[in-house]
């Protein structure tokens, strides 16, 4: 609970703690039995008067009713000069006078809680008001907040696996501390950095590590909050903004998600009036009106360089583009090594073995590994982490977690181990393919069975026969369901869904196919939106559409015959792997390799 919400509480309380004393207050006067005076001198005569105060004006006190019970009664005093000798004959237990009160206590007896239920009232009101104006102003505000140098303990050294990415921003922050360095040589600030890549990269890891390099005041926003359901927010923001920076300069401006605002203009029906292209419009102009002395750097991140406005790219807005790509393999290494300092590892954790098991892993895929592993470490109540536990995290990142509890009929679970079999001899019996690292017929997330194939290498270019063997290896499974049982299942429906999208791209993308030759038939990738939509024509004829239909038919066609004919050559081979599926429901690389050779000793042309 916040100090102001704590203050309005105890002010609340202290509002109906006074509310309740002034209704006892009422009820309590409200009580009293008013008496004529010859009543009360009867009540005395009778001796039913138990204590009386006297004052000037009034006489109050307790009386016996005919009941016998004791009840308050006020009367109006009157000029009685015998009315002490008259108490006494009564016998009444106590009398007292009263000092009368002044003016001004009976005022605040009598008004003093009205005055104060509207004071209290007037305070409440008033303080609604000056809150709702301030934040009625405020829409125009910007909301980005200023990192404090001291606070921000991220540098550059918890950052790894993106080294030209650091030496490109390393210039920036060498010239927001040294810009006479620069300036002497005649060269200037770049105005706007944009950092670009997958999700999860590094990119506001980059950009903390920036705020904690350079020293100077730091500026973080995202794109989405400049843009309200007020129009003209937008603008107001970025304006107020860079006002904030200039007044702190030298300077850094983090826009983080800048698609947000960043989209192509003119997209849509709204056209130049609508709200996002009014904020993408003044971040334009106050990046044209940078003066390069200043020392104001705008860093933006976001994942969708293709859909952002080309004049927001051009030199002179954000001259420079960084691209921060998933992590090589020396990468991925340092990556894990930076996330495992504050995690208990045992001497047998083997960083490299890790990196080269998550080919295509980012770092917040790594840093989930790590995560997970330390989990599953102390599920265990273990001390350490150990190597089991990072390689079944990254079996958790990659397929989900185990689903043990799932009940599989005998019947299913053998259907499931022929289909992981059927995919593992074909990747063993193809050369070139990645090597298989796990099979498994345990449940994974969606999955009921999976078989982990991992290259033993980074690889950025991938050649036709590779990608062949792709489609031949994931149609190994849907093949070995038609050889032993004569019918398929719907087991098969990712393989044949992830082998279609390959053979499409080998045809559309890639130029692969011989029947239409080295010609891309992949469509641009523009803003989706009514107009453009309706008009526009297609890239290529309705003949060339059946075309491209007949191929990705014949490329899936000529995978699954050869799928099926490795099969049926390796029948018993199939039939020992499915079995000890069934019997351990997971086999690790060297059990396969084991089996198949038991089988067959010379069909593994892959281990050569």
């Amino acid at each position: 609970m916040d100090m102001k919400t704590g203050r309005q509480l105890i002010l609340w309380l202290l509002v109906f703690i006074f509310a309740f004393i002034i209704i006892q207050s009422v009820q309590k006067f409200s009580a009293h039995d008013v008496l004529a005076y010859s009543q009360f001198k009867k009540l005395l005569a009778d001796g039913r008067v138990e204590n009386v105060v006297v004052r000037n004006d009034s006489i109050r006190g307790f009386y016996k009713d005919n009941e016998g019970k004791s009840r308050q009664f006020r009367t109006v005093a009157l000029s009685d000069p015998k009315l002490v000798e008259t108490l006494e004959a009564a016998n009444v237990k106590s009398f007292e006078g009263e000092q009368e009160k002044g003016w001004l206590t009976s005022l605040l007896l009598n008004f003093g809680w009205i005055i104060l239920f509207f004071g209290v009232w007037w305070f409440l009101f008033n303080r609604q008001m000056q809150m709702g104006g301030r934040q009625a102003l405020s829409f125009g505000r910007s909301k980005a907040k200023l990192a404090d140098s001291k606070k921000q303990k991220t540098t550059f050294q918890d950052v790894a696996g993106c080294k030209e990415a650091k030496e490109e921003l390393e210039e920036i922050i060498d010239f927001l501390k040294n810009p006479q360095k620069y300036q002497k040589l005649g060269g200037k600030i770049p105005r706007g950095v944009l950092l670009y890549g997958p999700p999860g990269a590094g990119k506001t890891l980059l950009a903390r590590a920036v705020a904690g390099e350079a020293g100077v005041p730091f500026h973080t926003s995202s794109g989405s909050e400049f843009v309200e359901m007020f129009v003209g927010v937008g603008a107001a923001r970025v304006r107020d903004l860079f006002e904030q920076a200039r007044k702190s300069t030298p300077a850094v401006v983090f826009i983080d998600e800048l698609d947000a605002v960043g989209r192509y203009r003119f997209a849509g029906i709204g056209g130049g009036h609508d709200e996002r292209e009014q904020t993408l419009n003044q971040i334009l102009v106050e990046l044209d009106g940078f003066d390069n002395k200043e020392g104001l750097v705008l860093v933006a991140a976001t994942n969708r360089p293709d859909v952002l406005d080309p004049a927001l790219l051009r030199p002179g807005r954000f001259d420079r583009h960084i691209n921060v790509p998933p992590p090589d393999l020396k990468g991925r290494e340092e990556i894990l090594i930076v996330h495992a300092k504050k995690v208990k590892l045992a001497p047998g954790v083997d960083f490299k073995t890790v990196a080269q098991r998550t080919p295509g892993f980012v770092g917040s895929d790594l840093a989930n590994v790590v995560n997970e592993a330390a989990l599953l470490a102390a599920r265990r109540d273990k001390p350490h982490v150990t190597m089991t536990e990072m390689e079944e995290a990254i079996e958790r990142v990659l397929a989900g977690p185990q689903r043990k509890s799932r009940l599989i009929l005998d019947r299913e679970k053998k259907v499931i181990a022929y289909h992981e079999a059927g995919h593992t001899l074909v990747a063993k019996s193809i050369p070139n393919c990645d090597p298989v690292h796990k099979v498994s017929i345990i449940p994974r997330g969606p999955a009921l069975g999976y078989t982990m194939q991992l290259p033993s290498e980074d690889r950025y270019l991938t050649t036709k026969t590779e990608l062949l063997n792709r489609l031949a290896v994931l149609l190994g499974g849907r093949c070995a369901e038609e050889l032993v049982f004569g019918e398929v299942t719907t087991g098969a429906q990712d393989d044949l869904l992830k082998a279609t999208a390959f053979a499409q791209r080998m045809i559309t993308e890639f130029g692969m196919s011989e029947v239409l030759g080295p010609v891309t038939y992949k469509k641009r990738d523009e803003e989706v939106f009514l107009g453009r939509d309706l008009v526009r024509s297609y890239q290529y004829s309705d003949m060339t559409a059946e075309k491209i239909d007949a191929e990705i038919r014949a490329f899936v066609e000529q995978a699954r015959s050869r799928s099926r004919k490795i099969l049926e050559a390796g029948k018993t081979a199939l039939d020992l792997l499915a079995a000890k599926l069934v019997e351990k429901e997971v086999l690790d690389a060297q059990e396969v390799d084991s089996l198949i050779r038991s089988a067959l000793p010379q069909f593994l042309p892959q281990q050569a």
